[in-house]
């Protein structure tokens, strides 16, 4: 059996979609870092997206856990000419609707659909459960991401999966047993 425990990075605070920015992780909380690093297996393995937001949430937690180095298949959603735009700023509101509504083939302008990120996230994590079978995982990754898996685990639509919160410095606990994911916990607070 193997568990991947997706960690969802430290809070950014920019009111806007990211997708592929690199803005760094607000980790001042420290209470809570040192809860959700305690939560974790102490023997996993730990691997982030390349993005700071990531990387700094990694290394926050890592302690004495062996850390992969970054993966960029673990980044967000790219947005595209979306990226770091509020929601009311898209000049076409009915194709932002679509991308959000039906997520699938949907792109934003120069950036990805939900097919492609889940196609990206699934290379990732076949690569790791190959190079280290039976092993614990966290996973540092960001909510698009990290949804992915989810869909993946309850085989739910890609529309029910965004049904699901998933919040900064929350786990979400996916155990591989017999080729069929199981979901244990979805956006735990530690």
């Amino acid at each position: 059996m193997s568990r991947v425990f997706w960690v969802r990075h430290g809070p950014t605070h920019a009111k806007s979609m990211v997708g592929w920015s690199d803005l760094p992780a607000d980790l001042s909380d420290h209470a809570q870092v040192a809860r959700l690093e305690a939560h974790l297996p102490d023997d996993a393995l730990v691997i982030s997206s390349d993005l700071t937001r990531a990387t700094a949430t990694a290394d926050a937690i890592t302690k004495g856990r062996d850390r992969l180095p970054h993966d960029p298949d673990l980044r967000e959603i790219h947005f595209g000419e979306w990226e770091l735009r509020a929601f009311d700023s898209v000049p076409d509101p009915d194709h932002l609707r679509a991308f959000w509504d039906t997520p699938g083939d949907i792109t934003a302008p120069g950036g990805e659909s939900w097919n492609q990120i889940s196609l990206r996230v699934e290379r990732a994590v076949a690569r790791l459960l190959t190079a280290h079978p039976g092993r614990d995982i966290i996973a540092v990754a960001h909510f698009g991401a990290i949804l992915t898996q989810v869909q993946k685990a309850l085989r739910v639509t890609p529309y029910e999966a965004f049904g699901h919160k998933i919040d900064n410095l929350s786990v979400t606990e996916l155990h591989l047993r017999d080729d069929m994911w199981q979901a244990q916990a979805i956006n735990h607070l530690p």
